[in-house]
């Protein structure tokens, strides 16, 4: 219904305000998920292990599954889709079959080998805490097969511009997580009930995103064929990409080593706080990025180069628009935040110093962070996937050479420094390769981030006089007056930011309004 009555998911824009809507609700229901954490658990050994447990999945499901479907299939299924959609649908179901059988060989492997490979990961936990992190492995590694499922079908449905079924998953996600922590730890499973809860998240995101599938066209079939001429050539598109995201991967793996080694509650703190700044990573670029991906590719085939720099260095804009303040509020505003999501239960304000401490370091780099897969996957569009791979391990090399440097001098707070660093480094490369592809508007990109920077600069001043006139109004030891400050001081900051975007004509402020309007 949504779909047919405003036609929203035909434009980038409209595709990205779906997905962004569902990515708040999804996003919040992350904070929550994370809230029931933090208050039942702590930064302590559980989420440490919990964590933790994260990585070995993680690394046979991103490295094989992301790397075929986000750099290499989409492009190949709309190239064939607008010409035999028959044939599209072939191929997809010889790379879903493909990719099950590969991802359950190595999920049997890791499983074997669990604890031997957590060990060599976590040296700095103690024996207990290890073996919590090979039981969640193991369990969780169960999740991957159906995210590997899942992510098959979601690729098809942002390629055929299906936003609203496809944003739902996320959401089925965050609920199987959050069943786990509310109900399955208080059954005869106690922990290993939160991997549980993974892994039914898992089956609910592919749950809701079946039927709209079967619908397209897809028609399931036991065929394997990896000589196919198309699978090859996705293969073959897919080994850089895969590469890519196995630095990836290992970066997350290194970095979780080394926090290990910190202090008990460290591996913890660092993903809490990186949880936490990728929710607006989450609405504004991944929601853009995934929106724009599928007309660029288009765009590409058709050869109008010249409306895809138009149209990317405008994205730019946008999203430093929207994301450059918000990186001010979370600088500033670092401790309520983290106070109010986490701070209950036996979350202490040690850990929520810390905590907020890390997410400050991390807020530095999110303009970065939320560019790099907007253009990623524009290289993904014009089927190169090797460029990003080559600056990919650039800023993973940066990024654990400062992990090295930093965390015997920062603790935990090193390991978000090194990693802003690195991403700004990434996409200061990325952008400079993307250019020599496409020459991008960049006297105009400039402009308008040197007139943002300017006026978040005002909104500095604005947010740190409401914050501390309100701090003095408030009682600072309640949730009601954290919360008070909180929203006051950020809404202070946003209403200014807005009018003054009016005062001095920011084209960016004029096109989300025309945009509103018309819908």
């Amino acid at each position: 219904m949504l779909s047919k009555s405003f036609n929203a998911q035909n434009t980038v824009a409209g595709g990205a305000i779906i997905i962004a809507l569902f990515s708040v609700i999804s996003r919040i229901l992350g904070l929550f998920r994370d809230r029931l954490l933090s208050g039942n658990f702590g930064a302590g050994n559980v989420l440490d292990a919990y964590y933790a447990s994260f990585r070995l999945p993680d690394l046979v499901f991103q490295i094989l599954v992301f790397g075929a479907l986000s750099s290499a299939f989409i492009p190949v299924f709309l190239e064939h889709f607008s010409k035999d959609k028959t044939r599209a649908w072939g191929i997809t179901n010889l790379v879903l079959n493909s990719l099950f059988l590969i991802i359950f060989i190595f999920s049997i492997i890791f499983f074997i080998f669990a604890p031997l490979l957590v060990d060599i990961m976590v040296p700095g936990f103690d024996e207990s805490t290890k073996s919590l992190t090979v039981s969640l492995t193991r369990i969780m590694l169960l999740g991957s097969l159906f995210f590997t499922l899942s992510n098959v079908v979601s690729s098809v449905l942002t390629a055929l511009r299906r936003f609203l079924v496809y944003s739902l998953a996320p959401v089925m996600y965050n609920i199987g997580i959050i069943f786990g922590i509310l109900f399955l730890t208080k059954t005869n499973l106690g922990i290993l009930g939160l991997a549980w809860g993974v892994v039914l998240g898992a089956f609910l995101h592919l749950l809701i995103q079946i039927p709209m599938f079967f619908k397209l066209g897809f028609k399931w079939s036991y065929k394997f064929n990896i000589f196919d001429p198309v699978v090859k050539k996705i293969l073959k598109l897919m080994l850089p990409r895969c590469f890519g995201l196995a630095v990836s991967q290992l970066n997350f793996i290194v970095i979780t080593f080394i926090a290990s080694t910190i202090a008990v509650g460290s591996v913890a703190v660092y993903s809490l706080a990186f949880n936490l700044i990728s929710v607006p990573v989450g609405i504004f670029g991944i929601s853009l990025a995934v929106s724009l991906f599928p007309l660029l590719s288009k765009r590409v085939i058709d050869k109008e180069y010249g409306l895809i720099a138009h149209q990317f260095s405008r994205t730019i804009r946008y999203i430093a628009y929207l994301i450059i303040p918000v990186s001010v509020l979370f600088i500033l505003l670092r401790t309520q935040i983290v106070r109010i999501i986490l701070g209950t239960g036996i979350f202490s304000w040690k850990d929520t110093v810390l905590t907020a401490q890390t997410l400050g370091w991390f807020s530095f780099s999110l303009f970065a962070q939320t560019l790099i897969p907007v253009f990623a996957r524009s290289f993904y569009a014009y089927q190169d996937t090797v460029t990003p791979v080559k600056i990919a391990l650039i800023s993973f090399t940066i990024n654990i050479v400062g992990c090295i440097l930093l965390a015997p001098i920062m603790g935990v707070y090193g390991l978000a420094l090194a990693f802003s660093l690195s991403s700004i480094i990434n996409i200061s490369l990325l952008y400079i390769a993307f250019n020599k592809k496409n020459k991008l508007n960049t006297a105009e990109i400039f402009n308008s981030f040197f007139k943002i920077i300017g006026l978040s600069a005002l909104m500095v001043v604005v947010v740190q006089v409401v914050k501390y006139q309100i701090g003095d109004m408030v009682n600072m030891h309640t949730f009601l007056g954290v919360f008070i400050q909180l929203v006051v001081s950020g809404l202070a900051g946003i209403l200014f930011y807005v009018l003054m975007s009016f005062v001095f004509k920011f084209k960016e402020i004029k096109i989300f309004l025309y945009f509103l309007k018309k819908r």
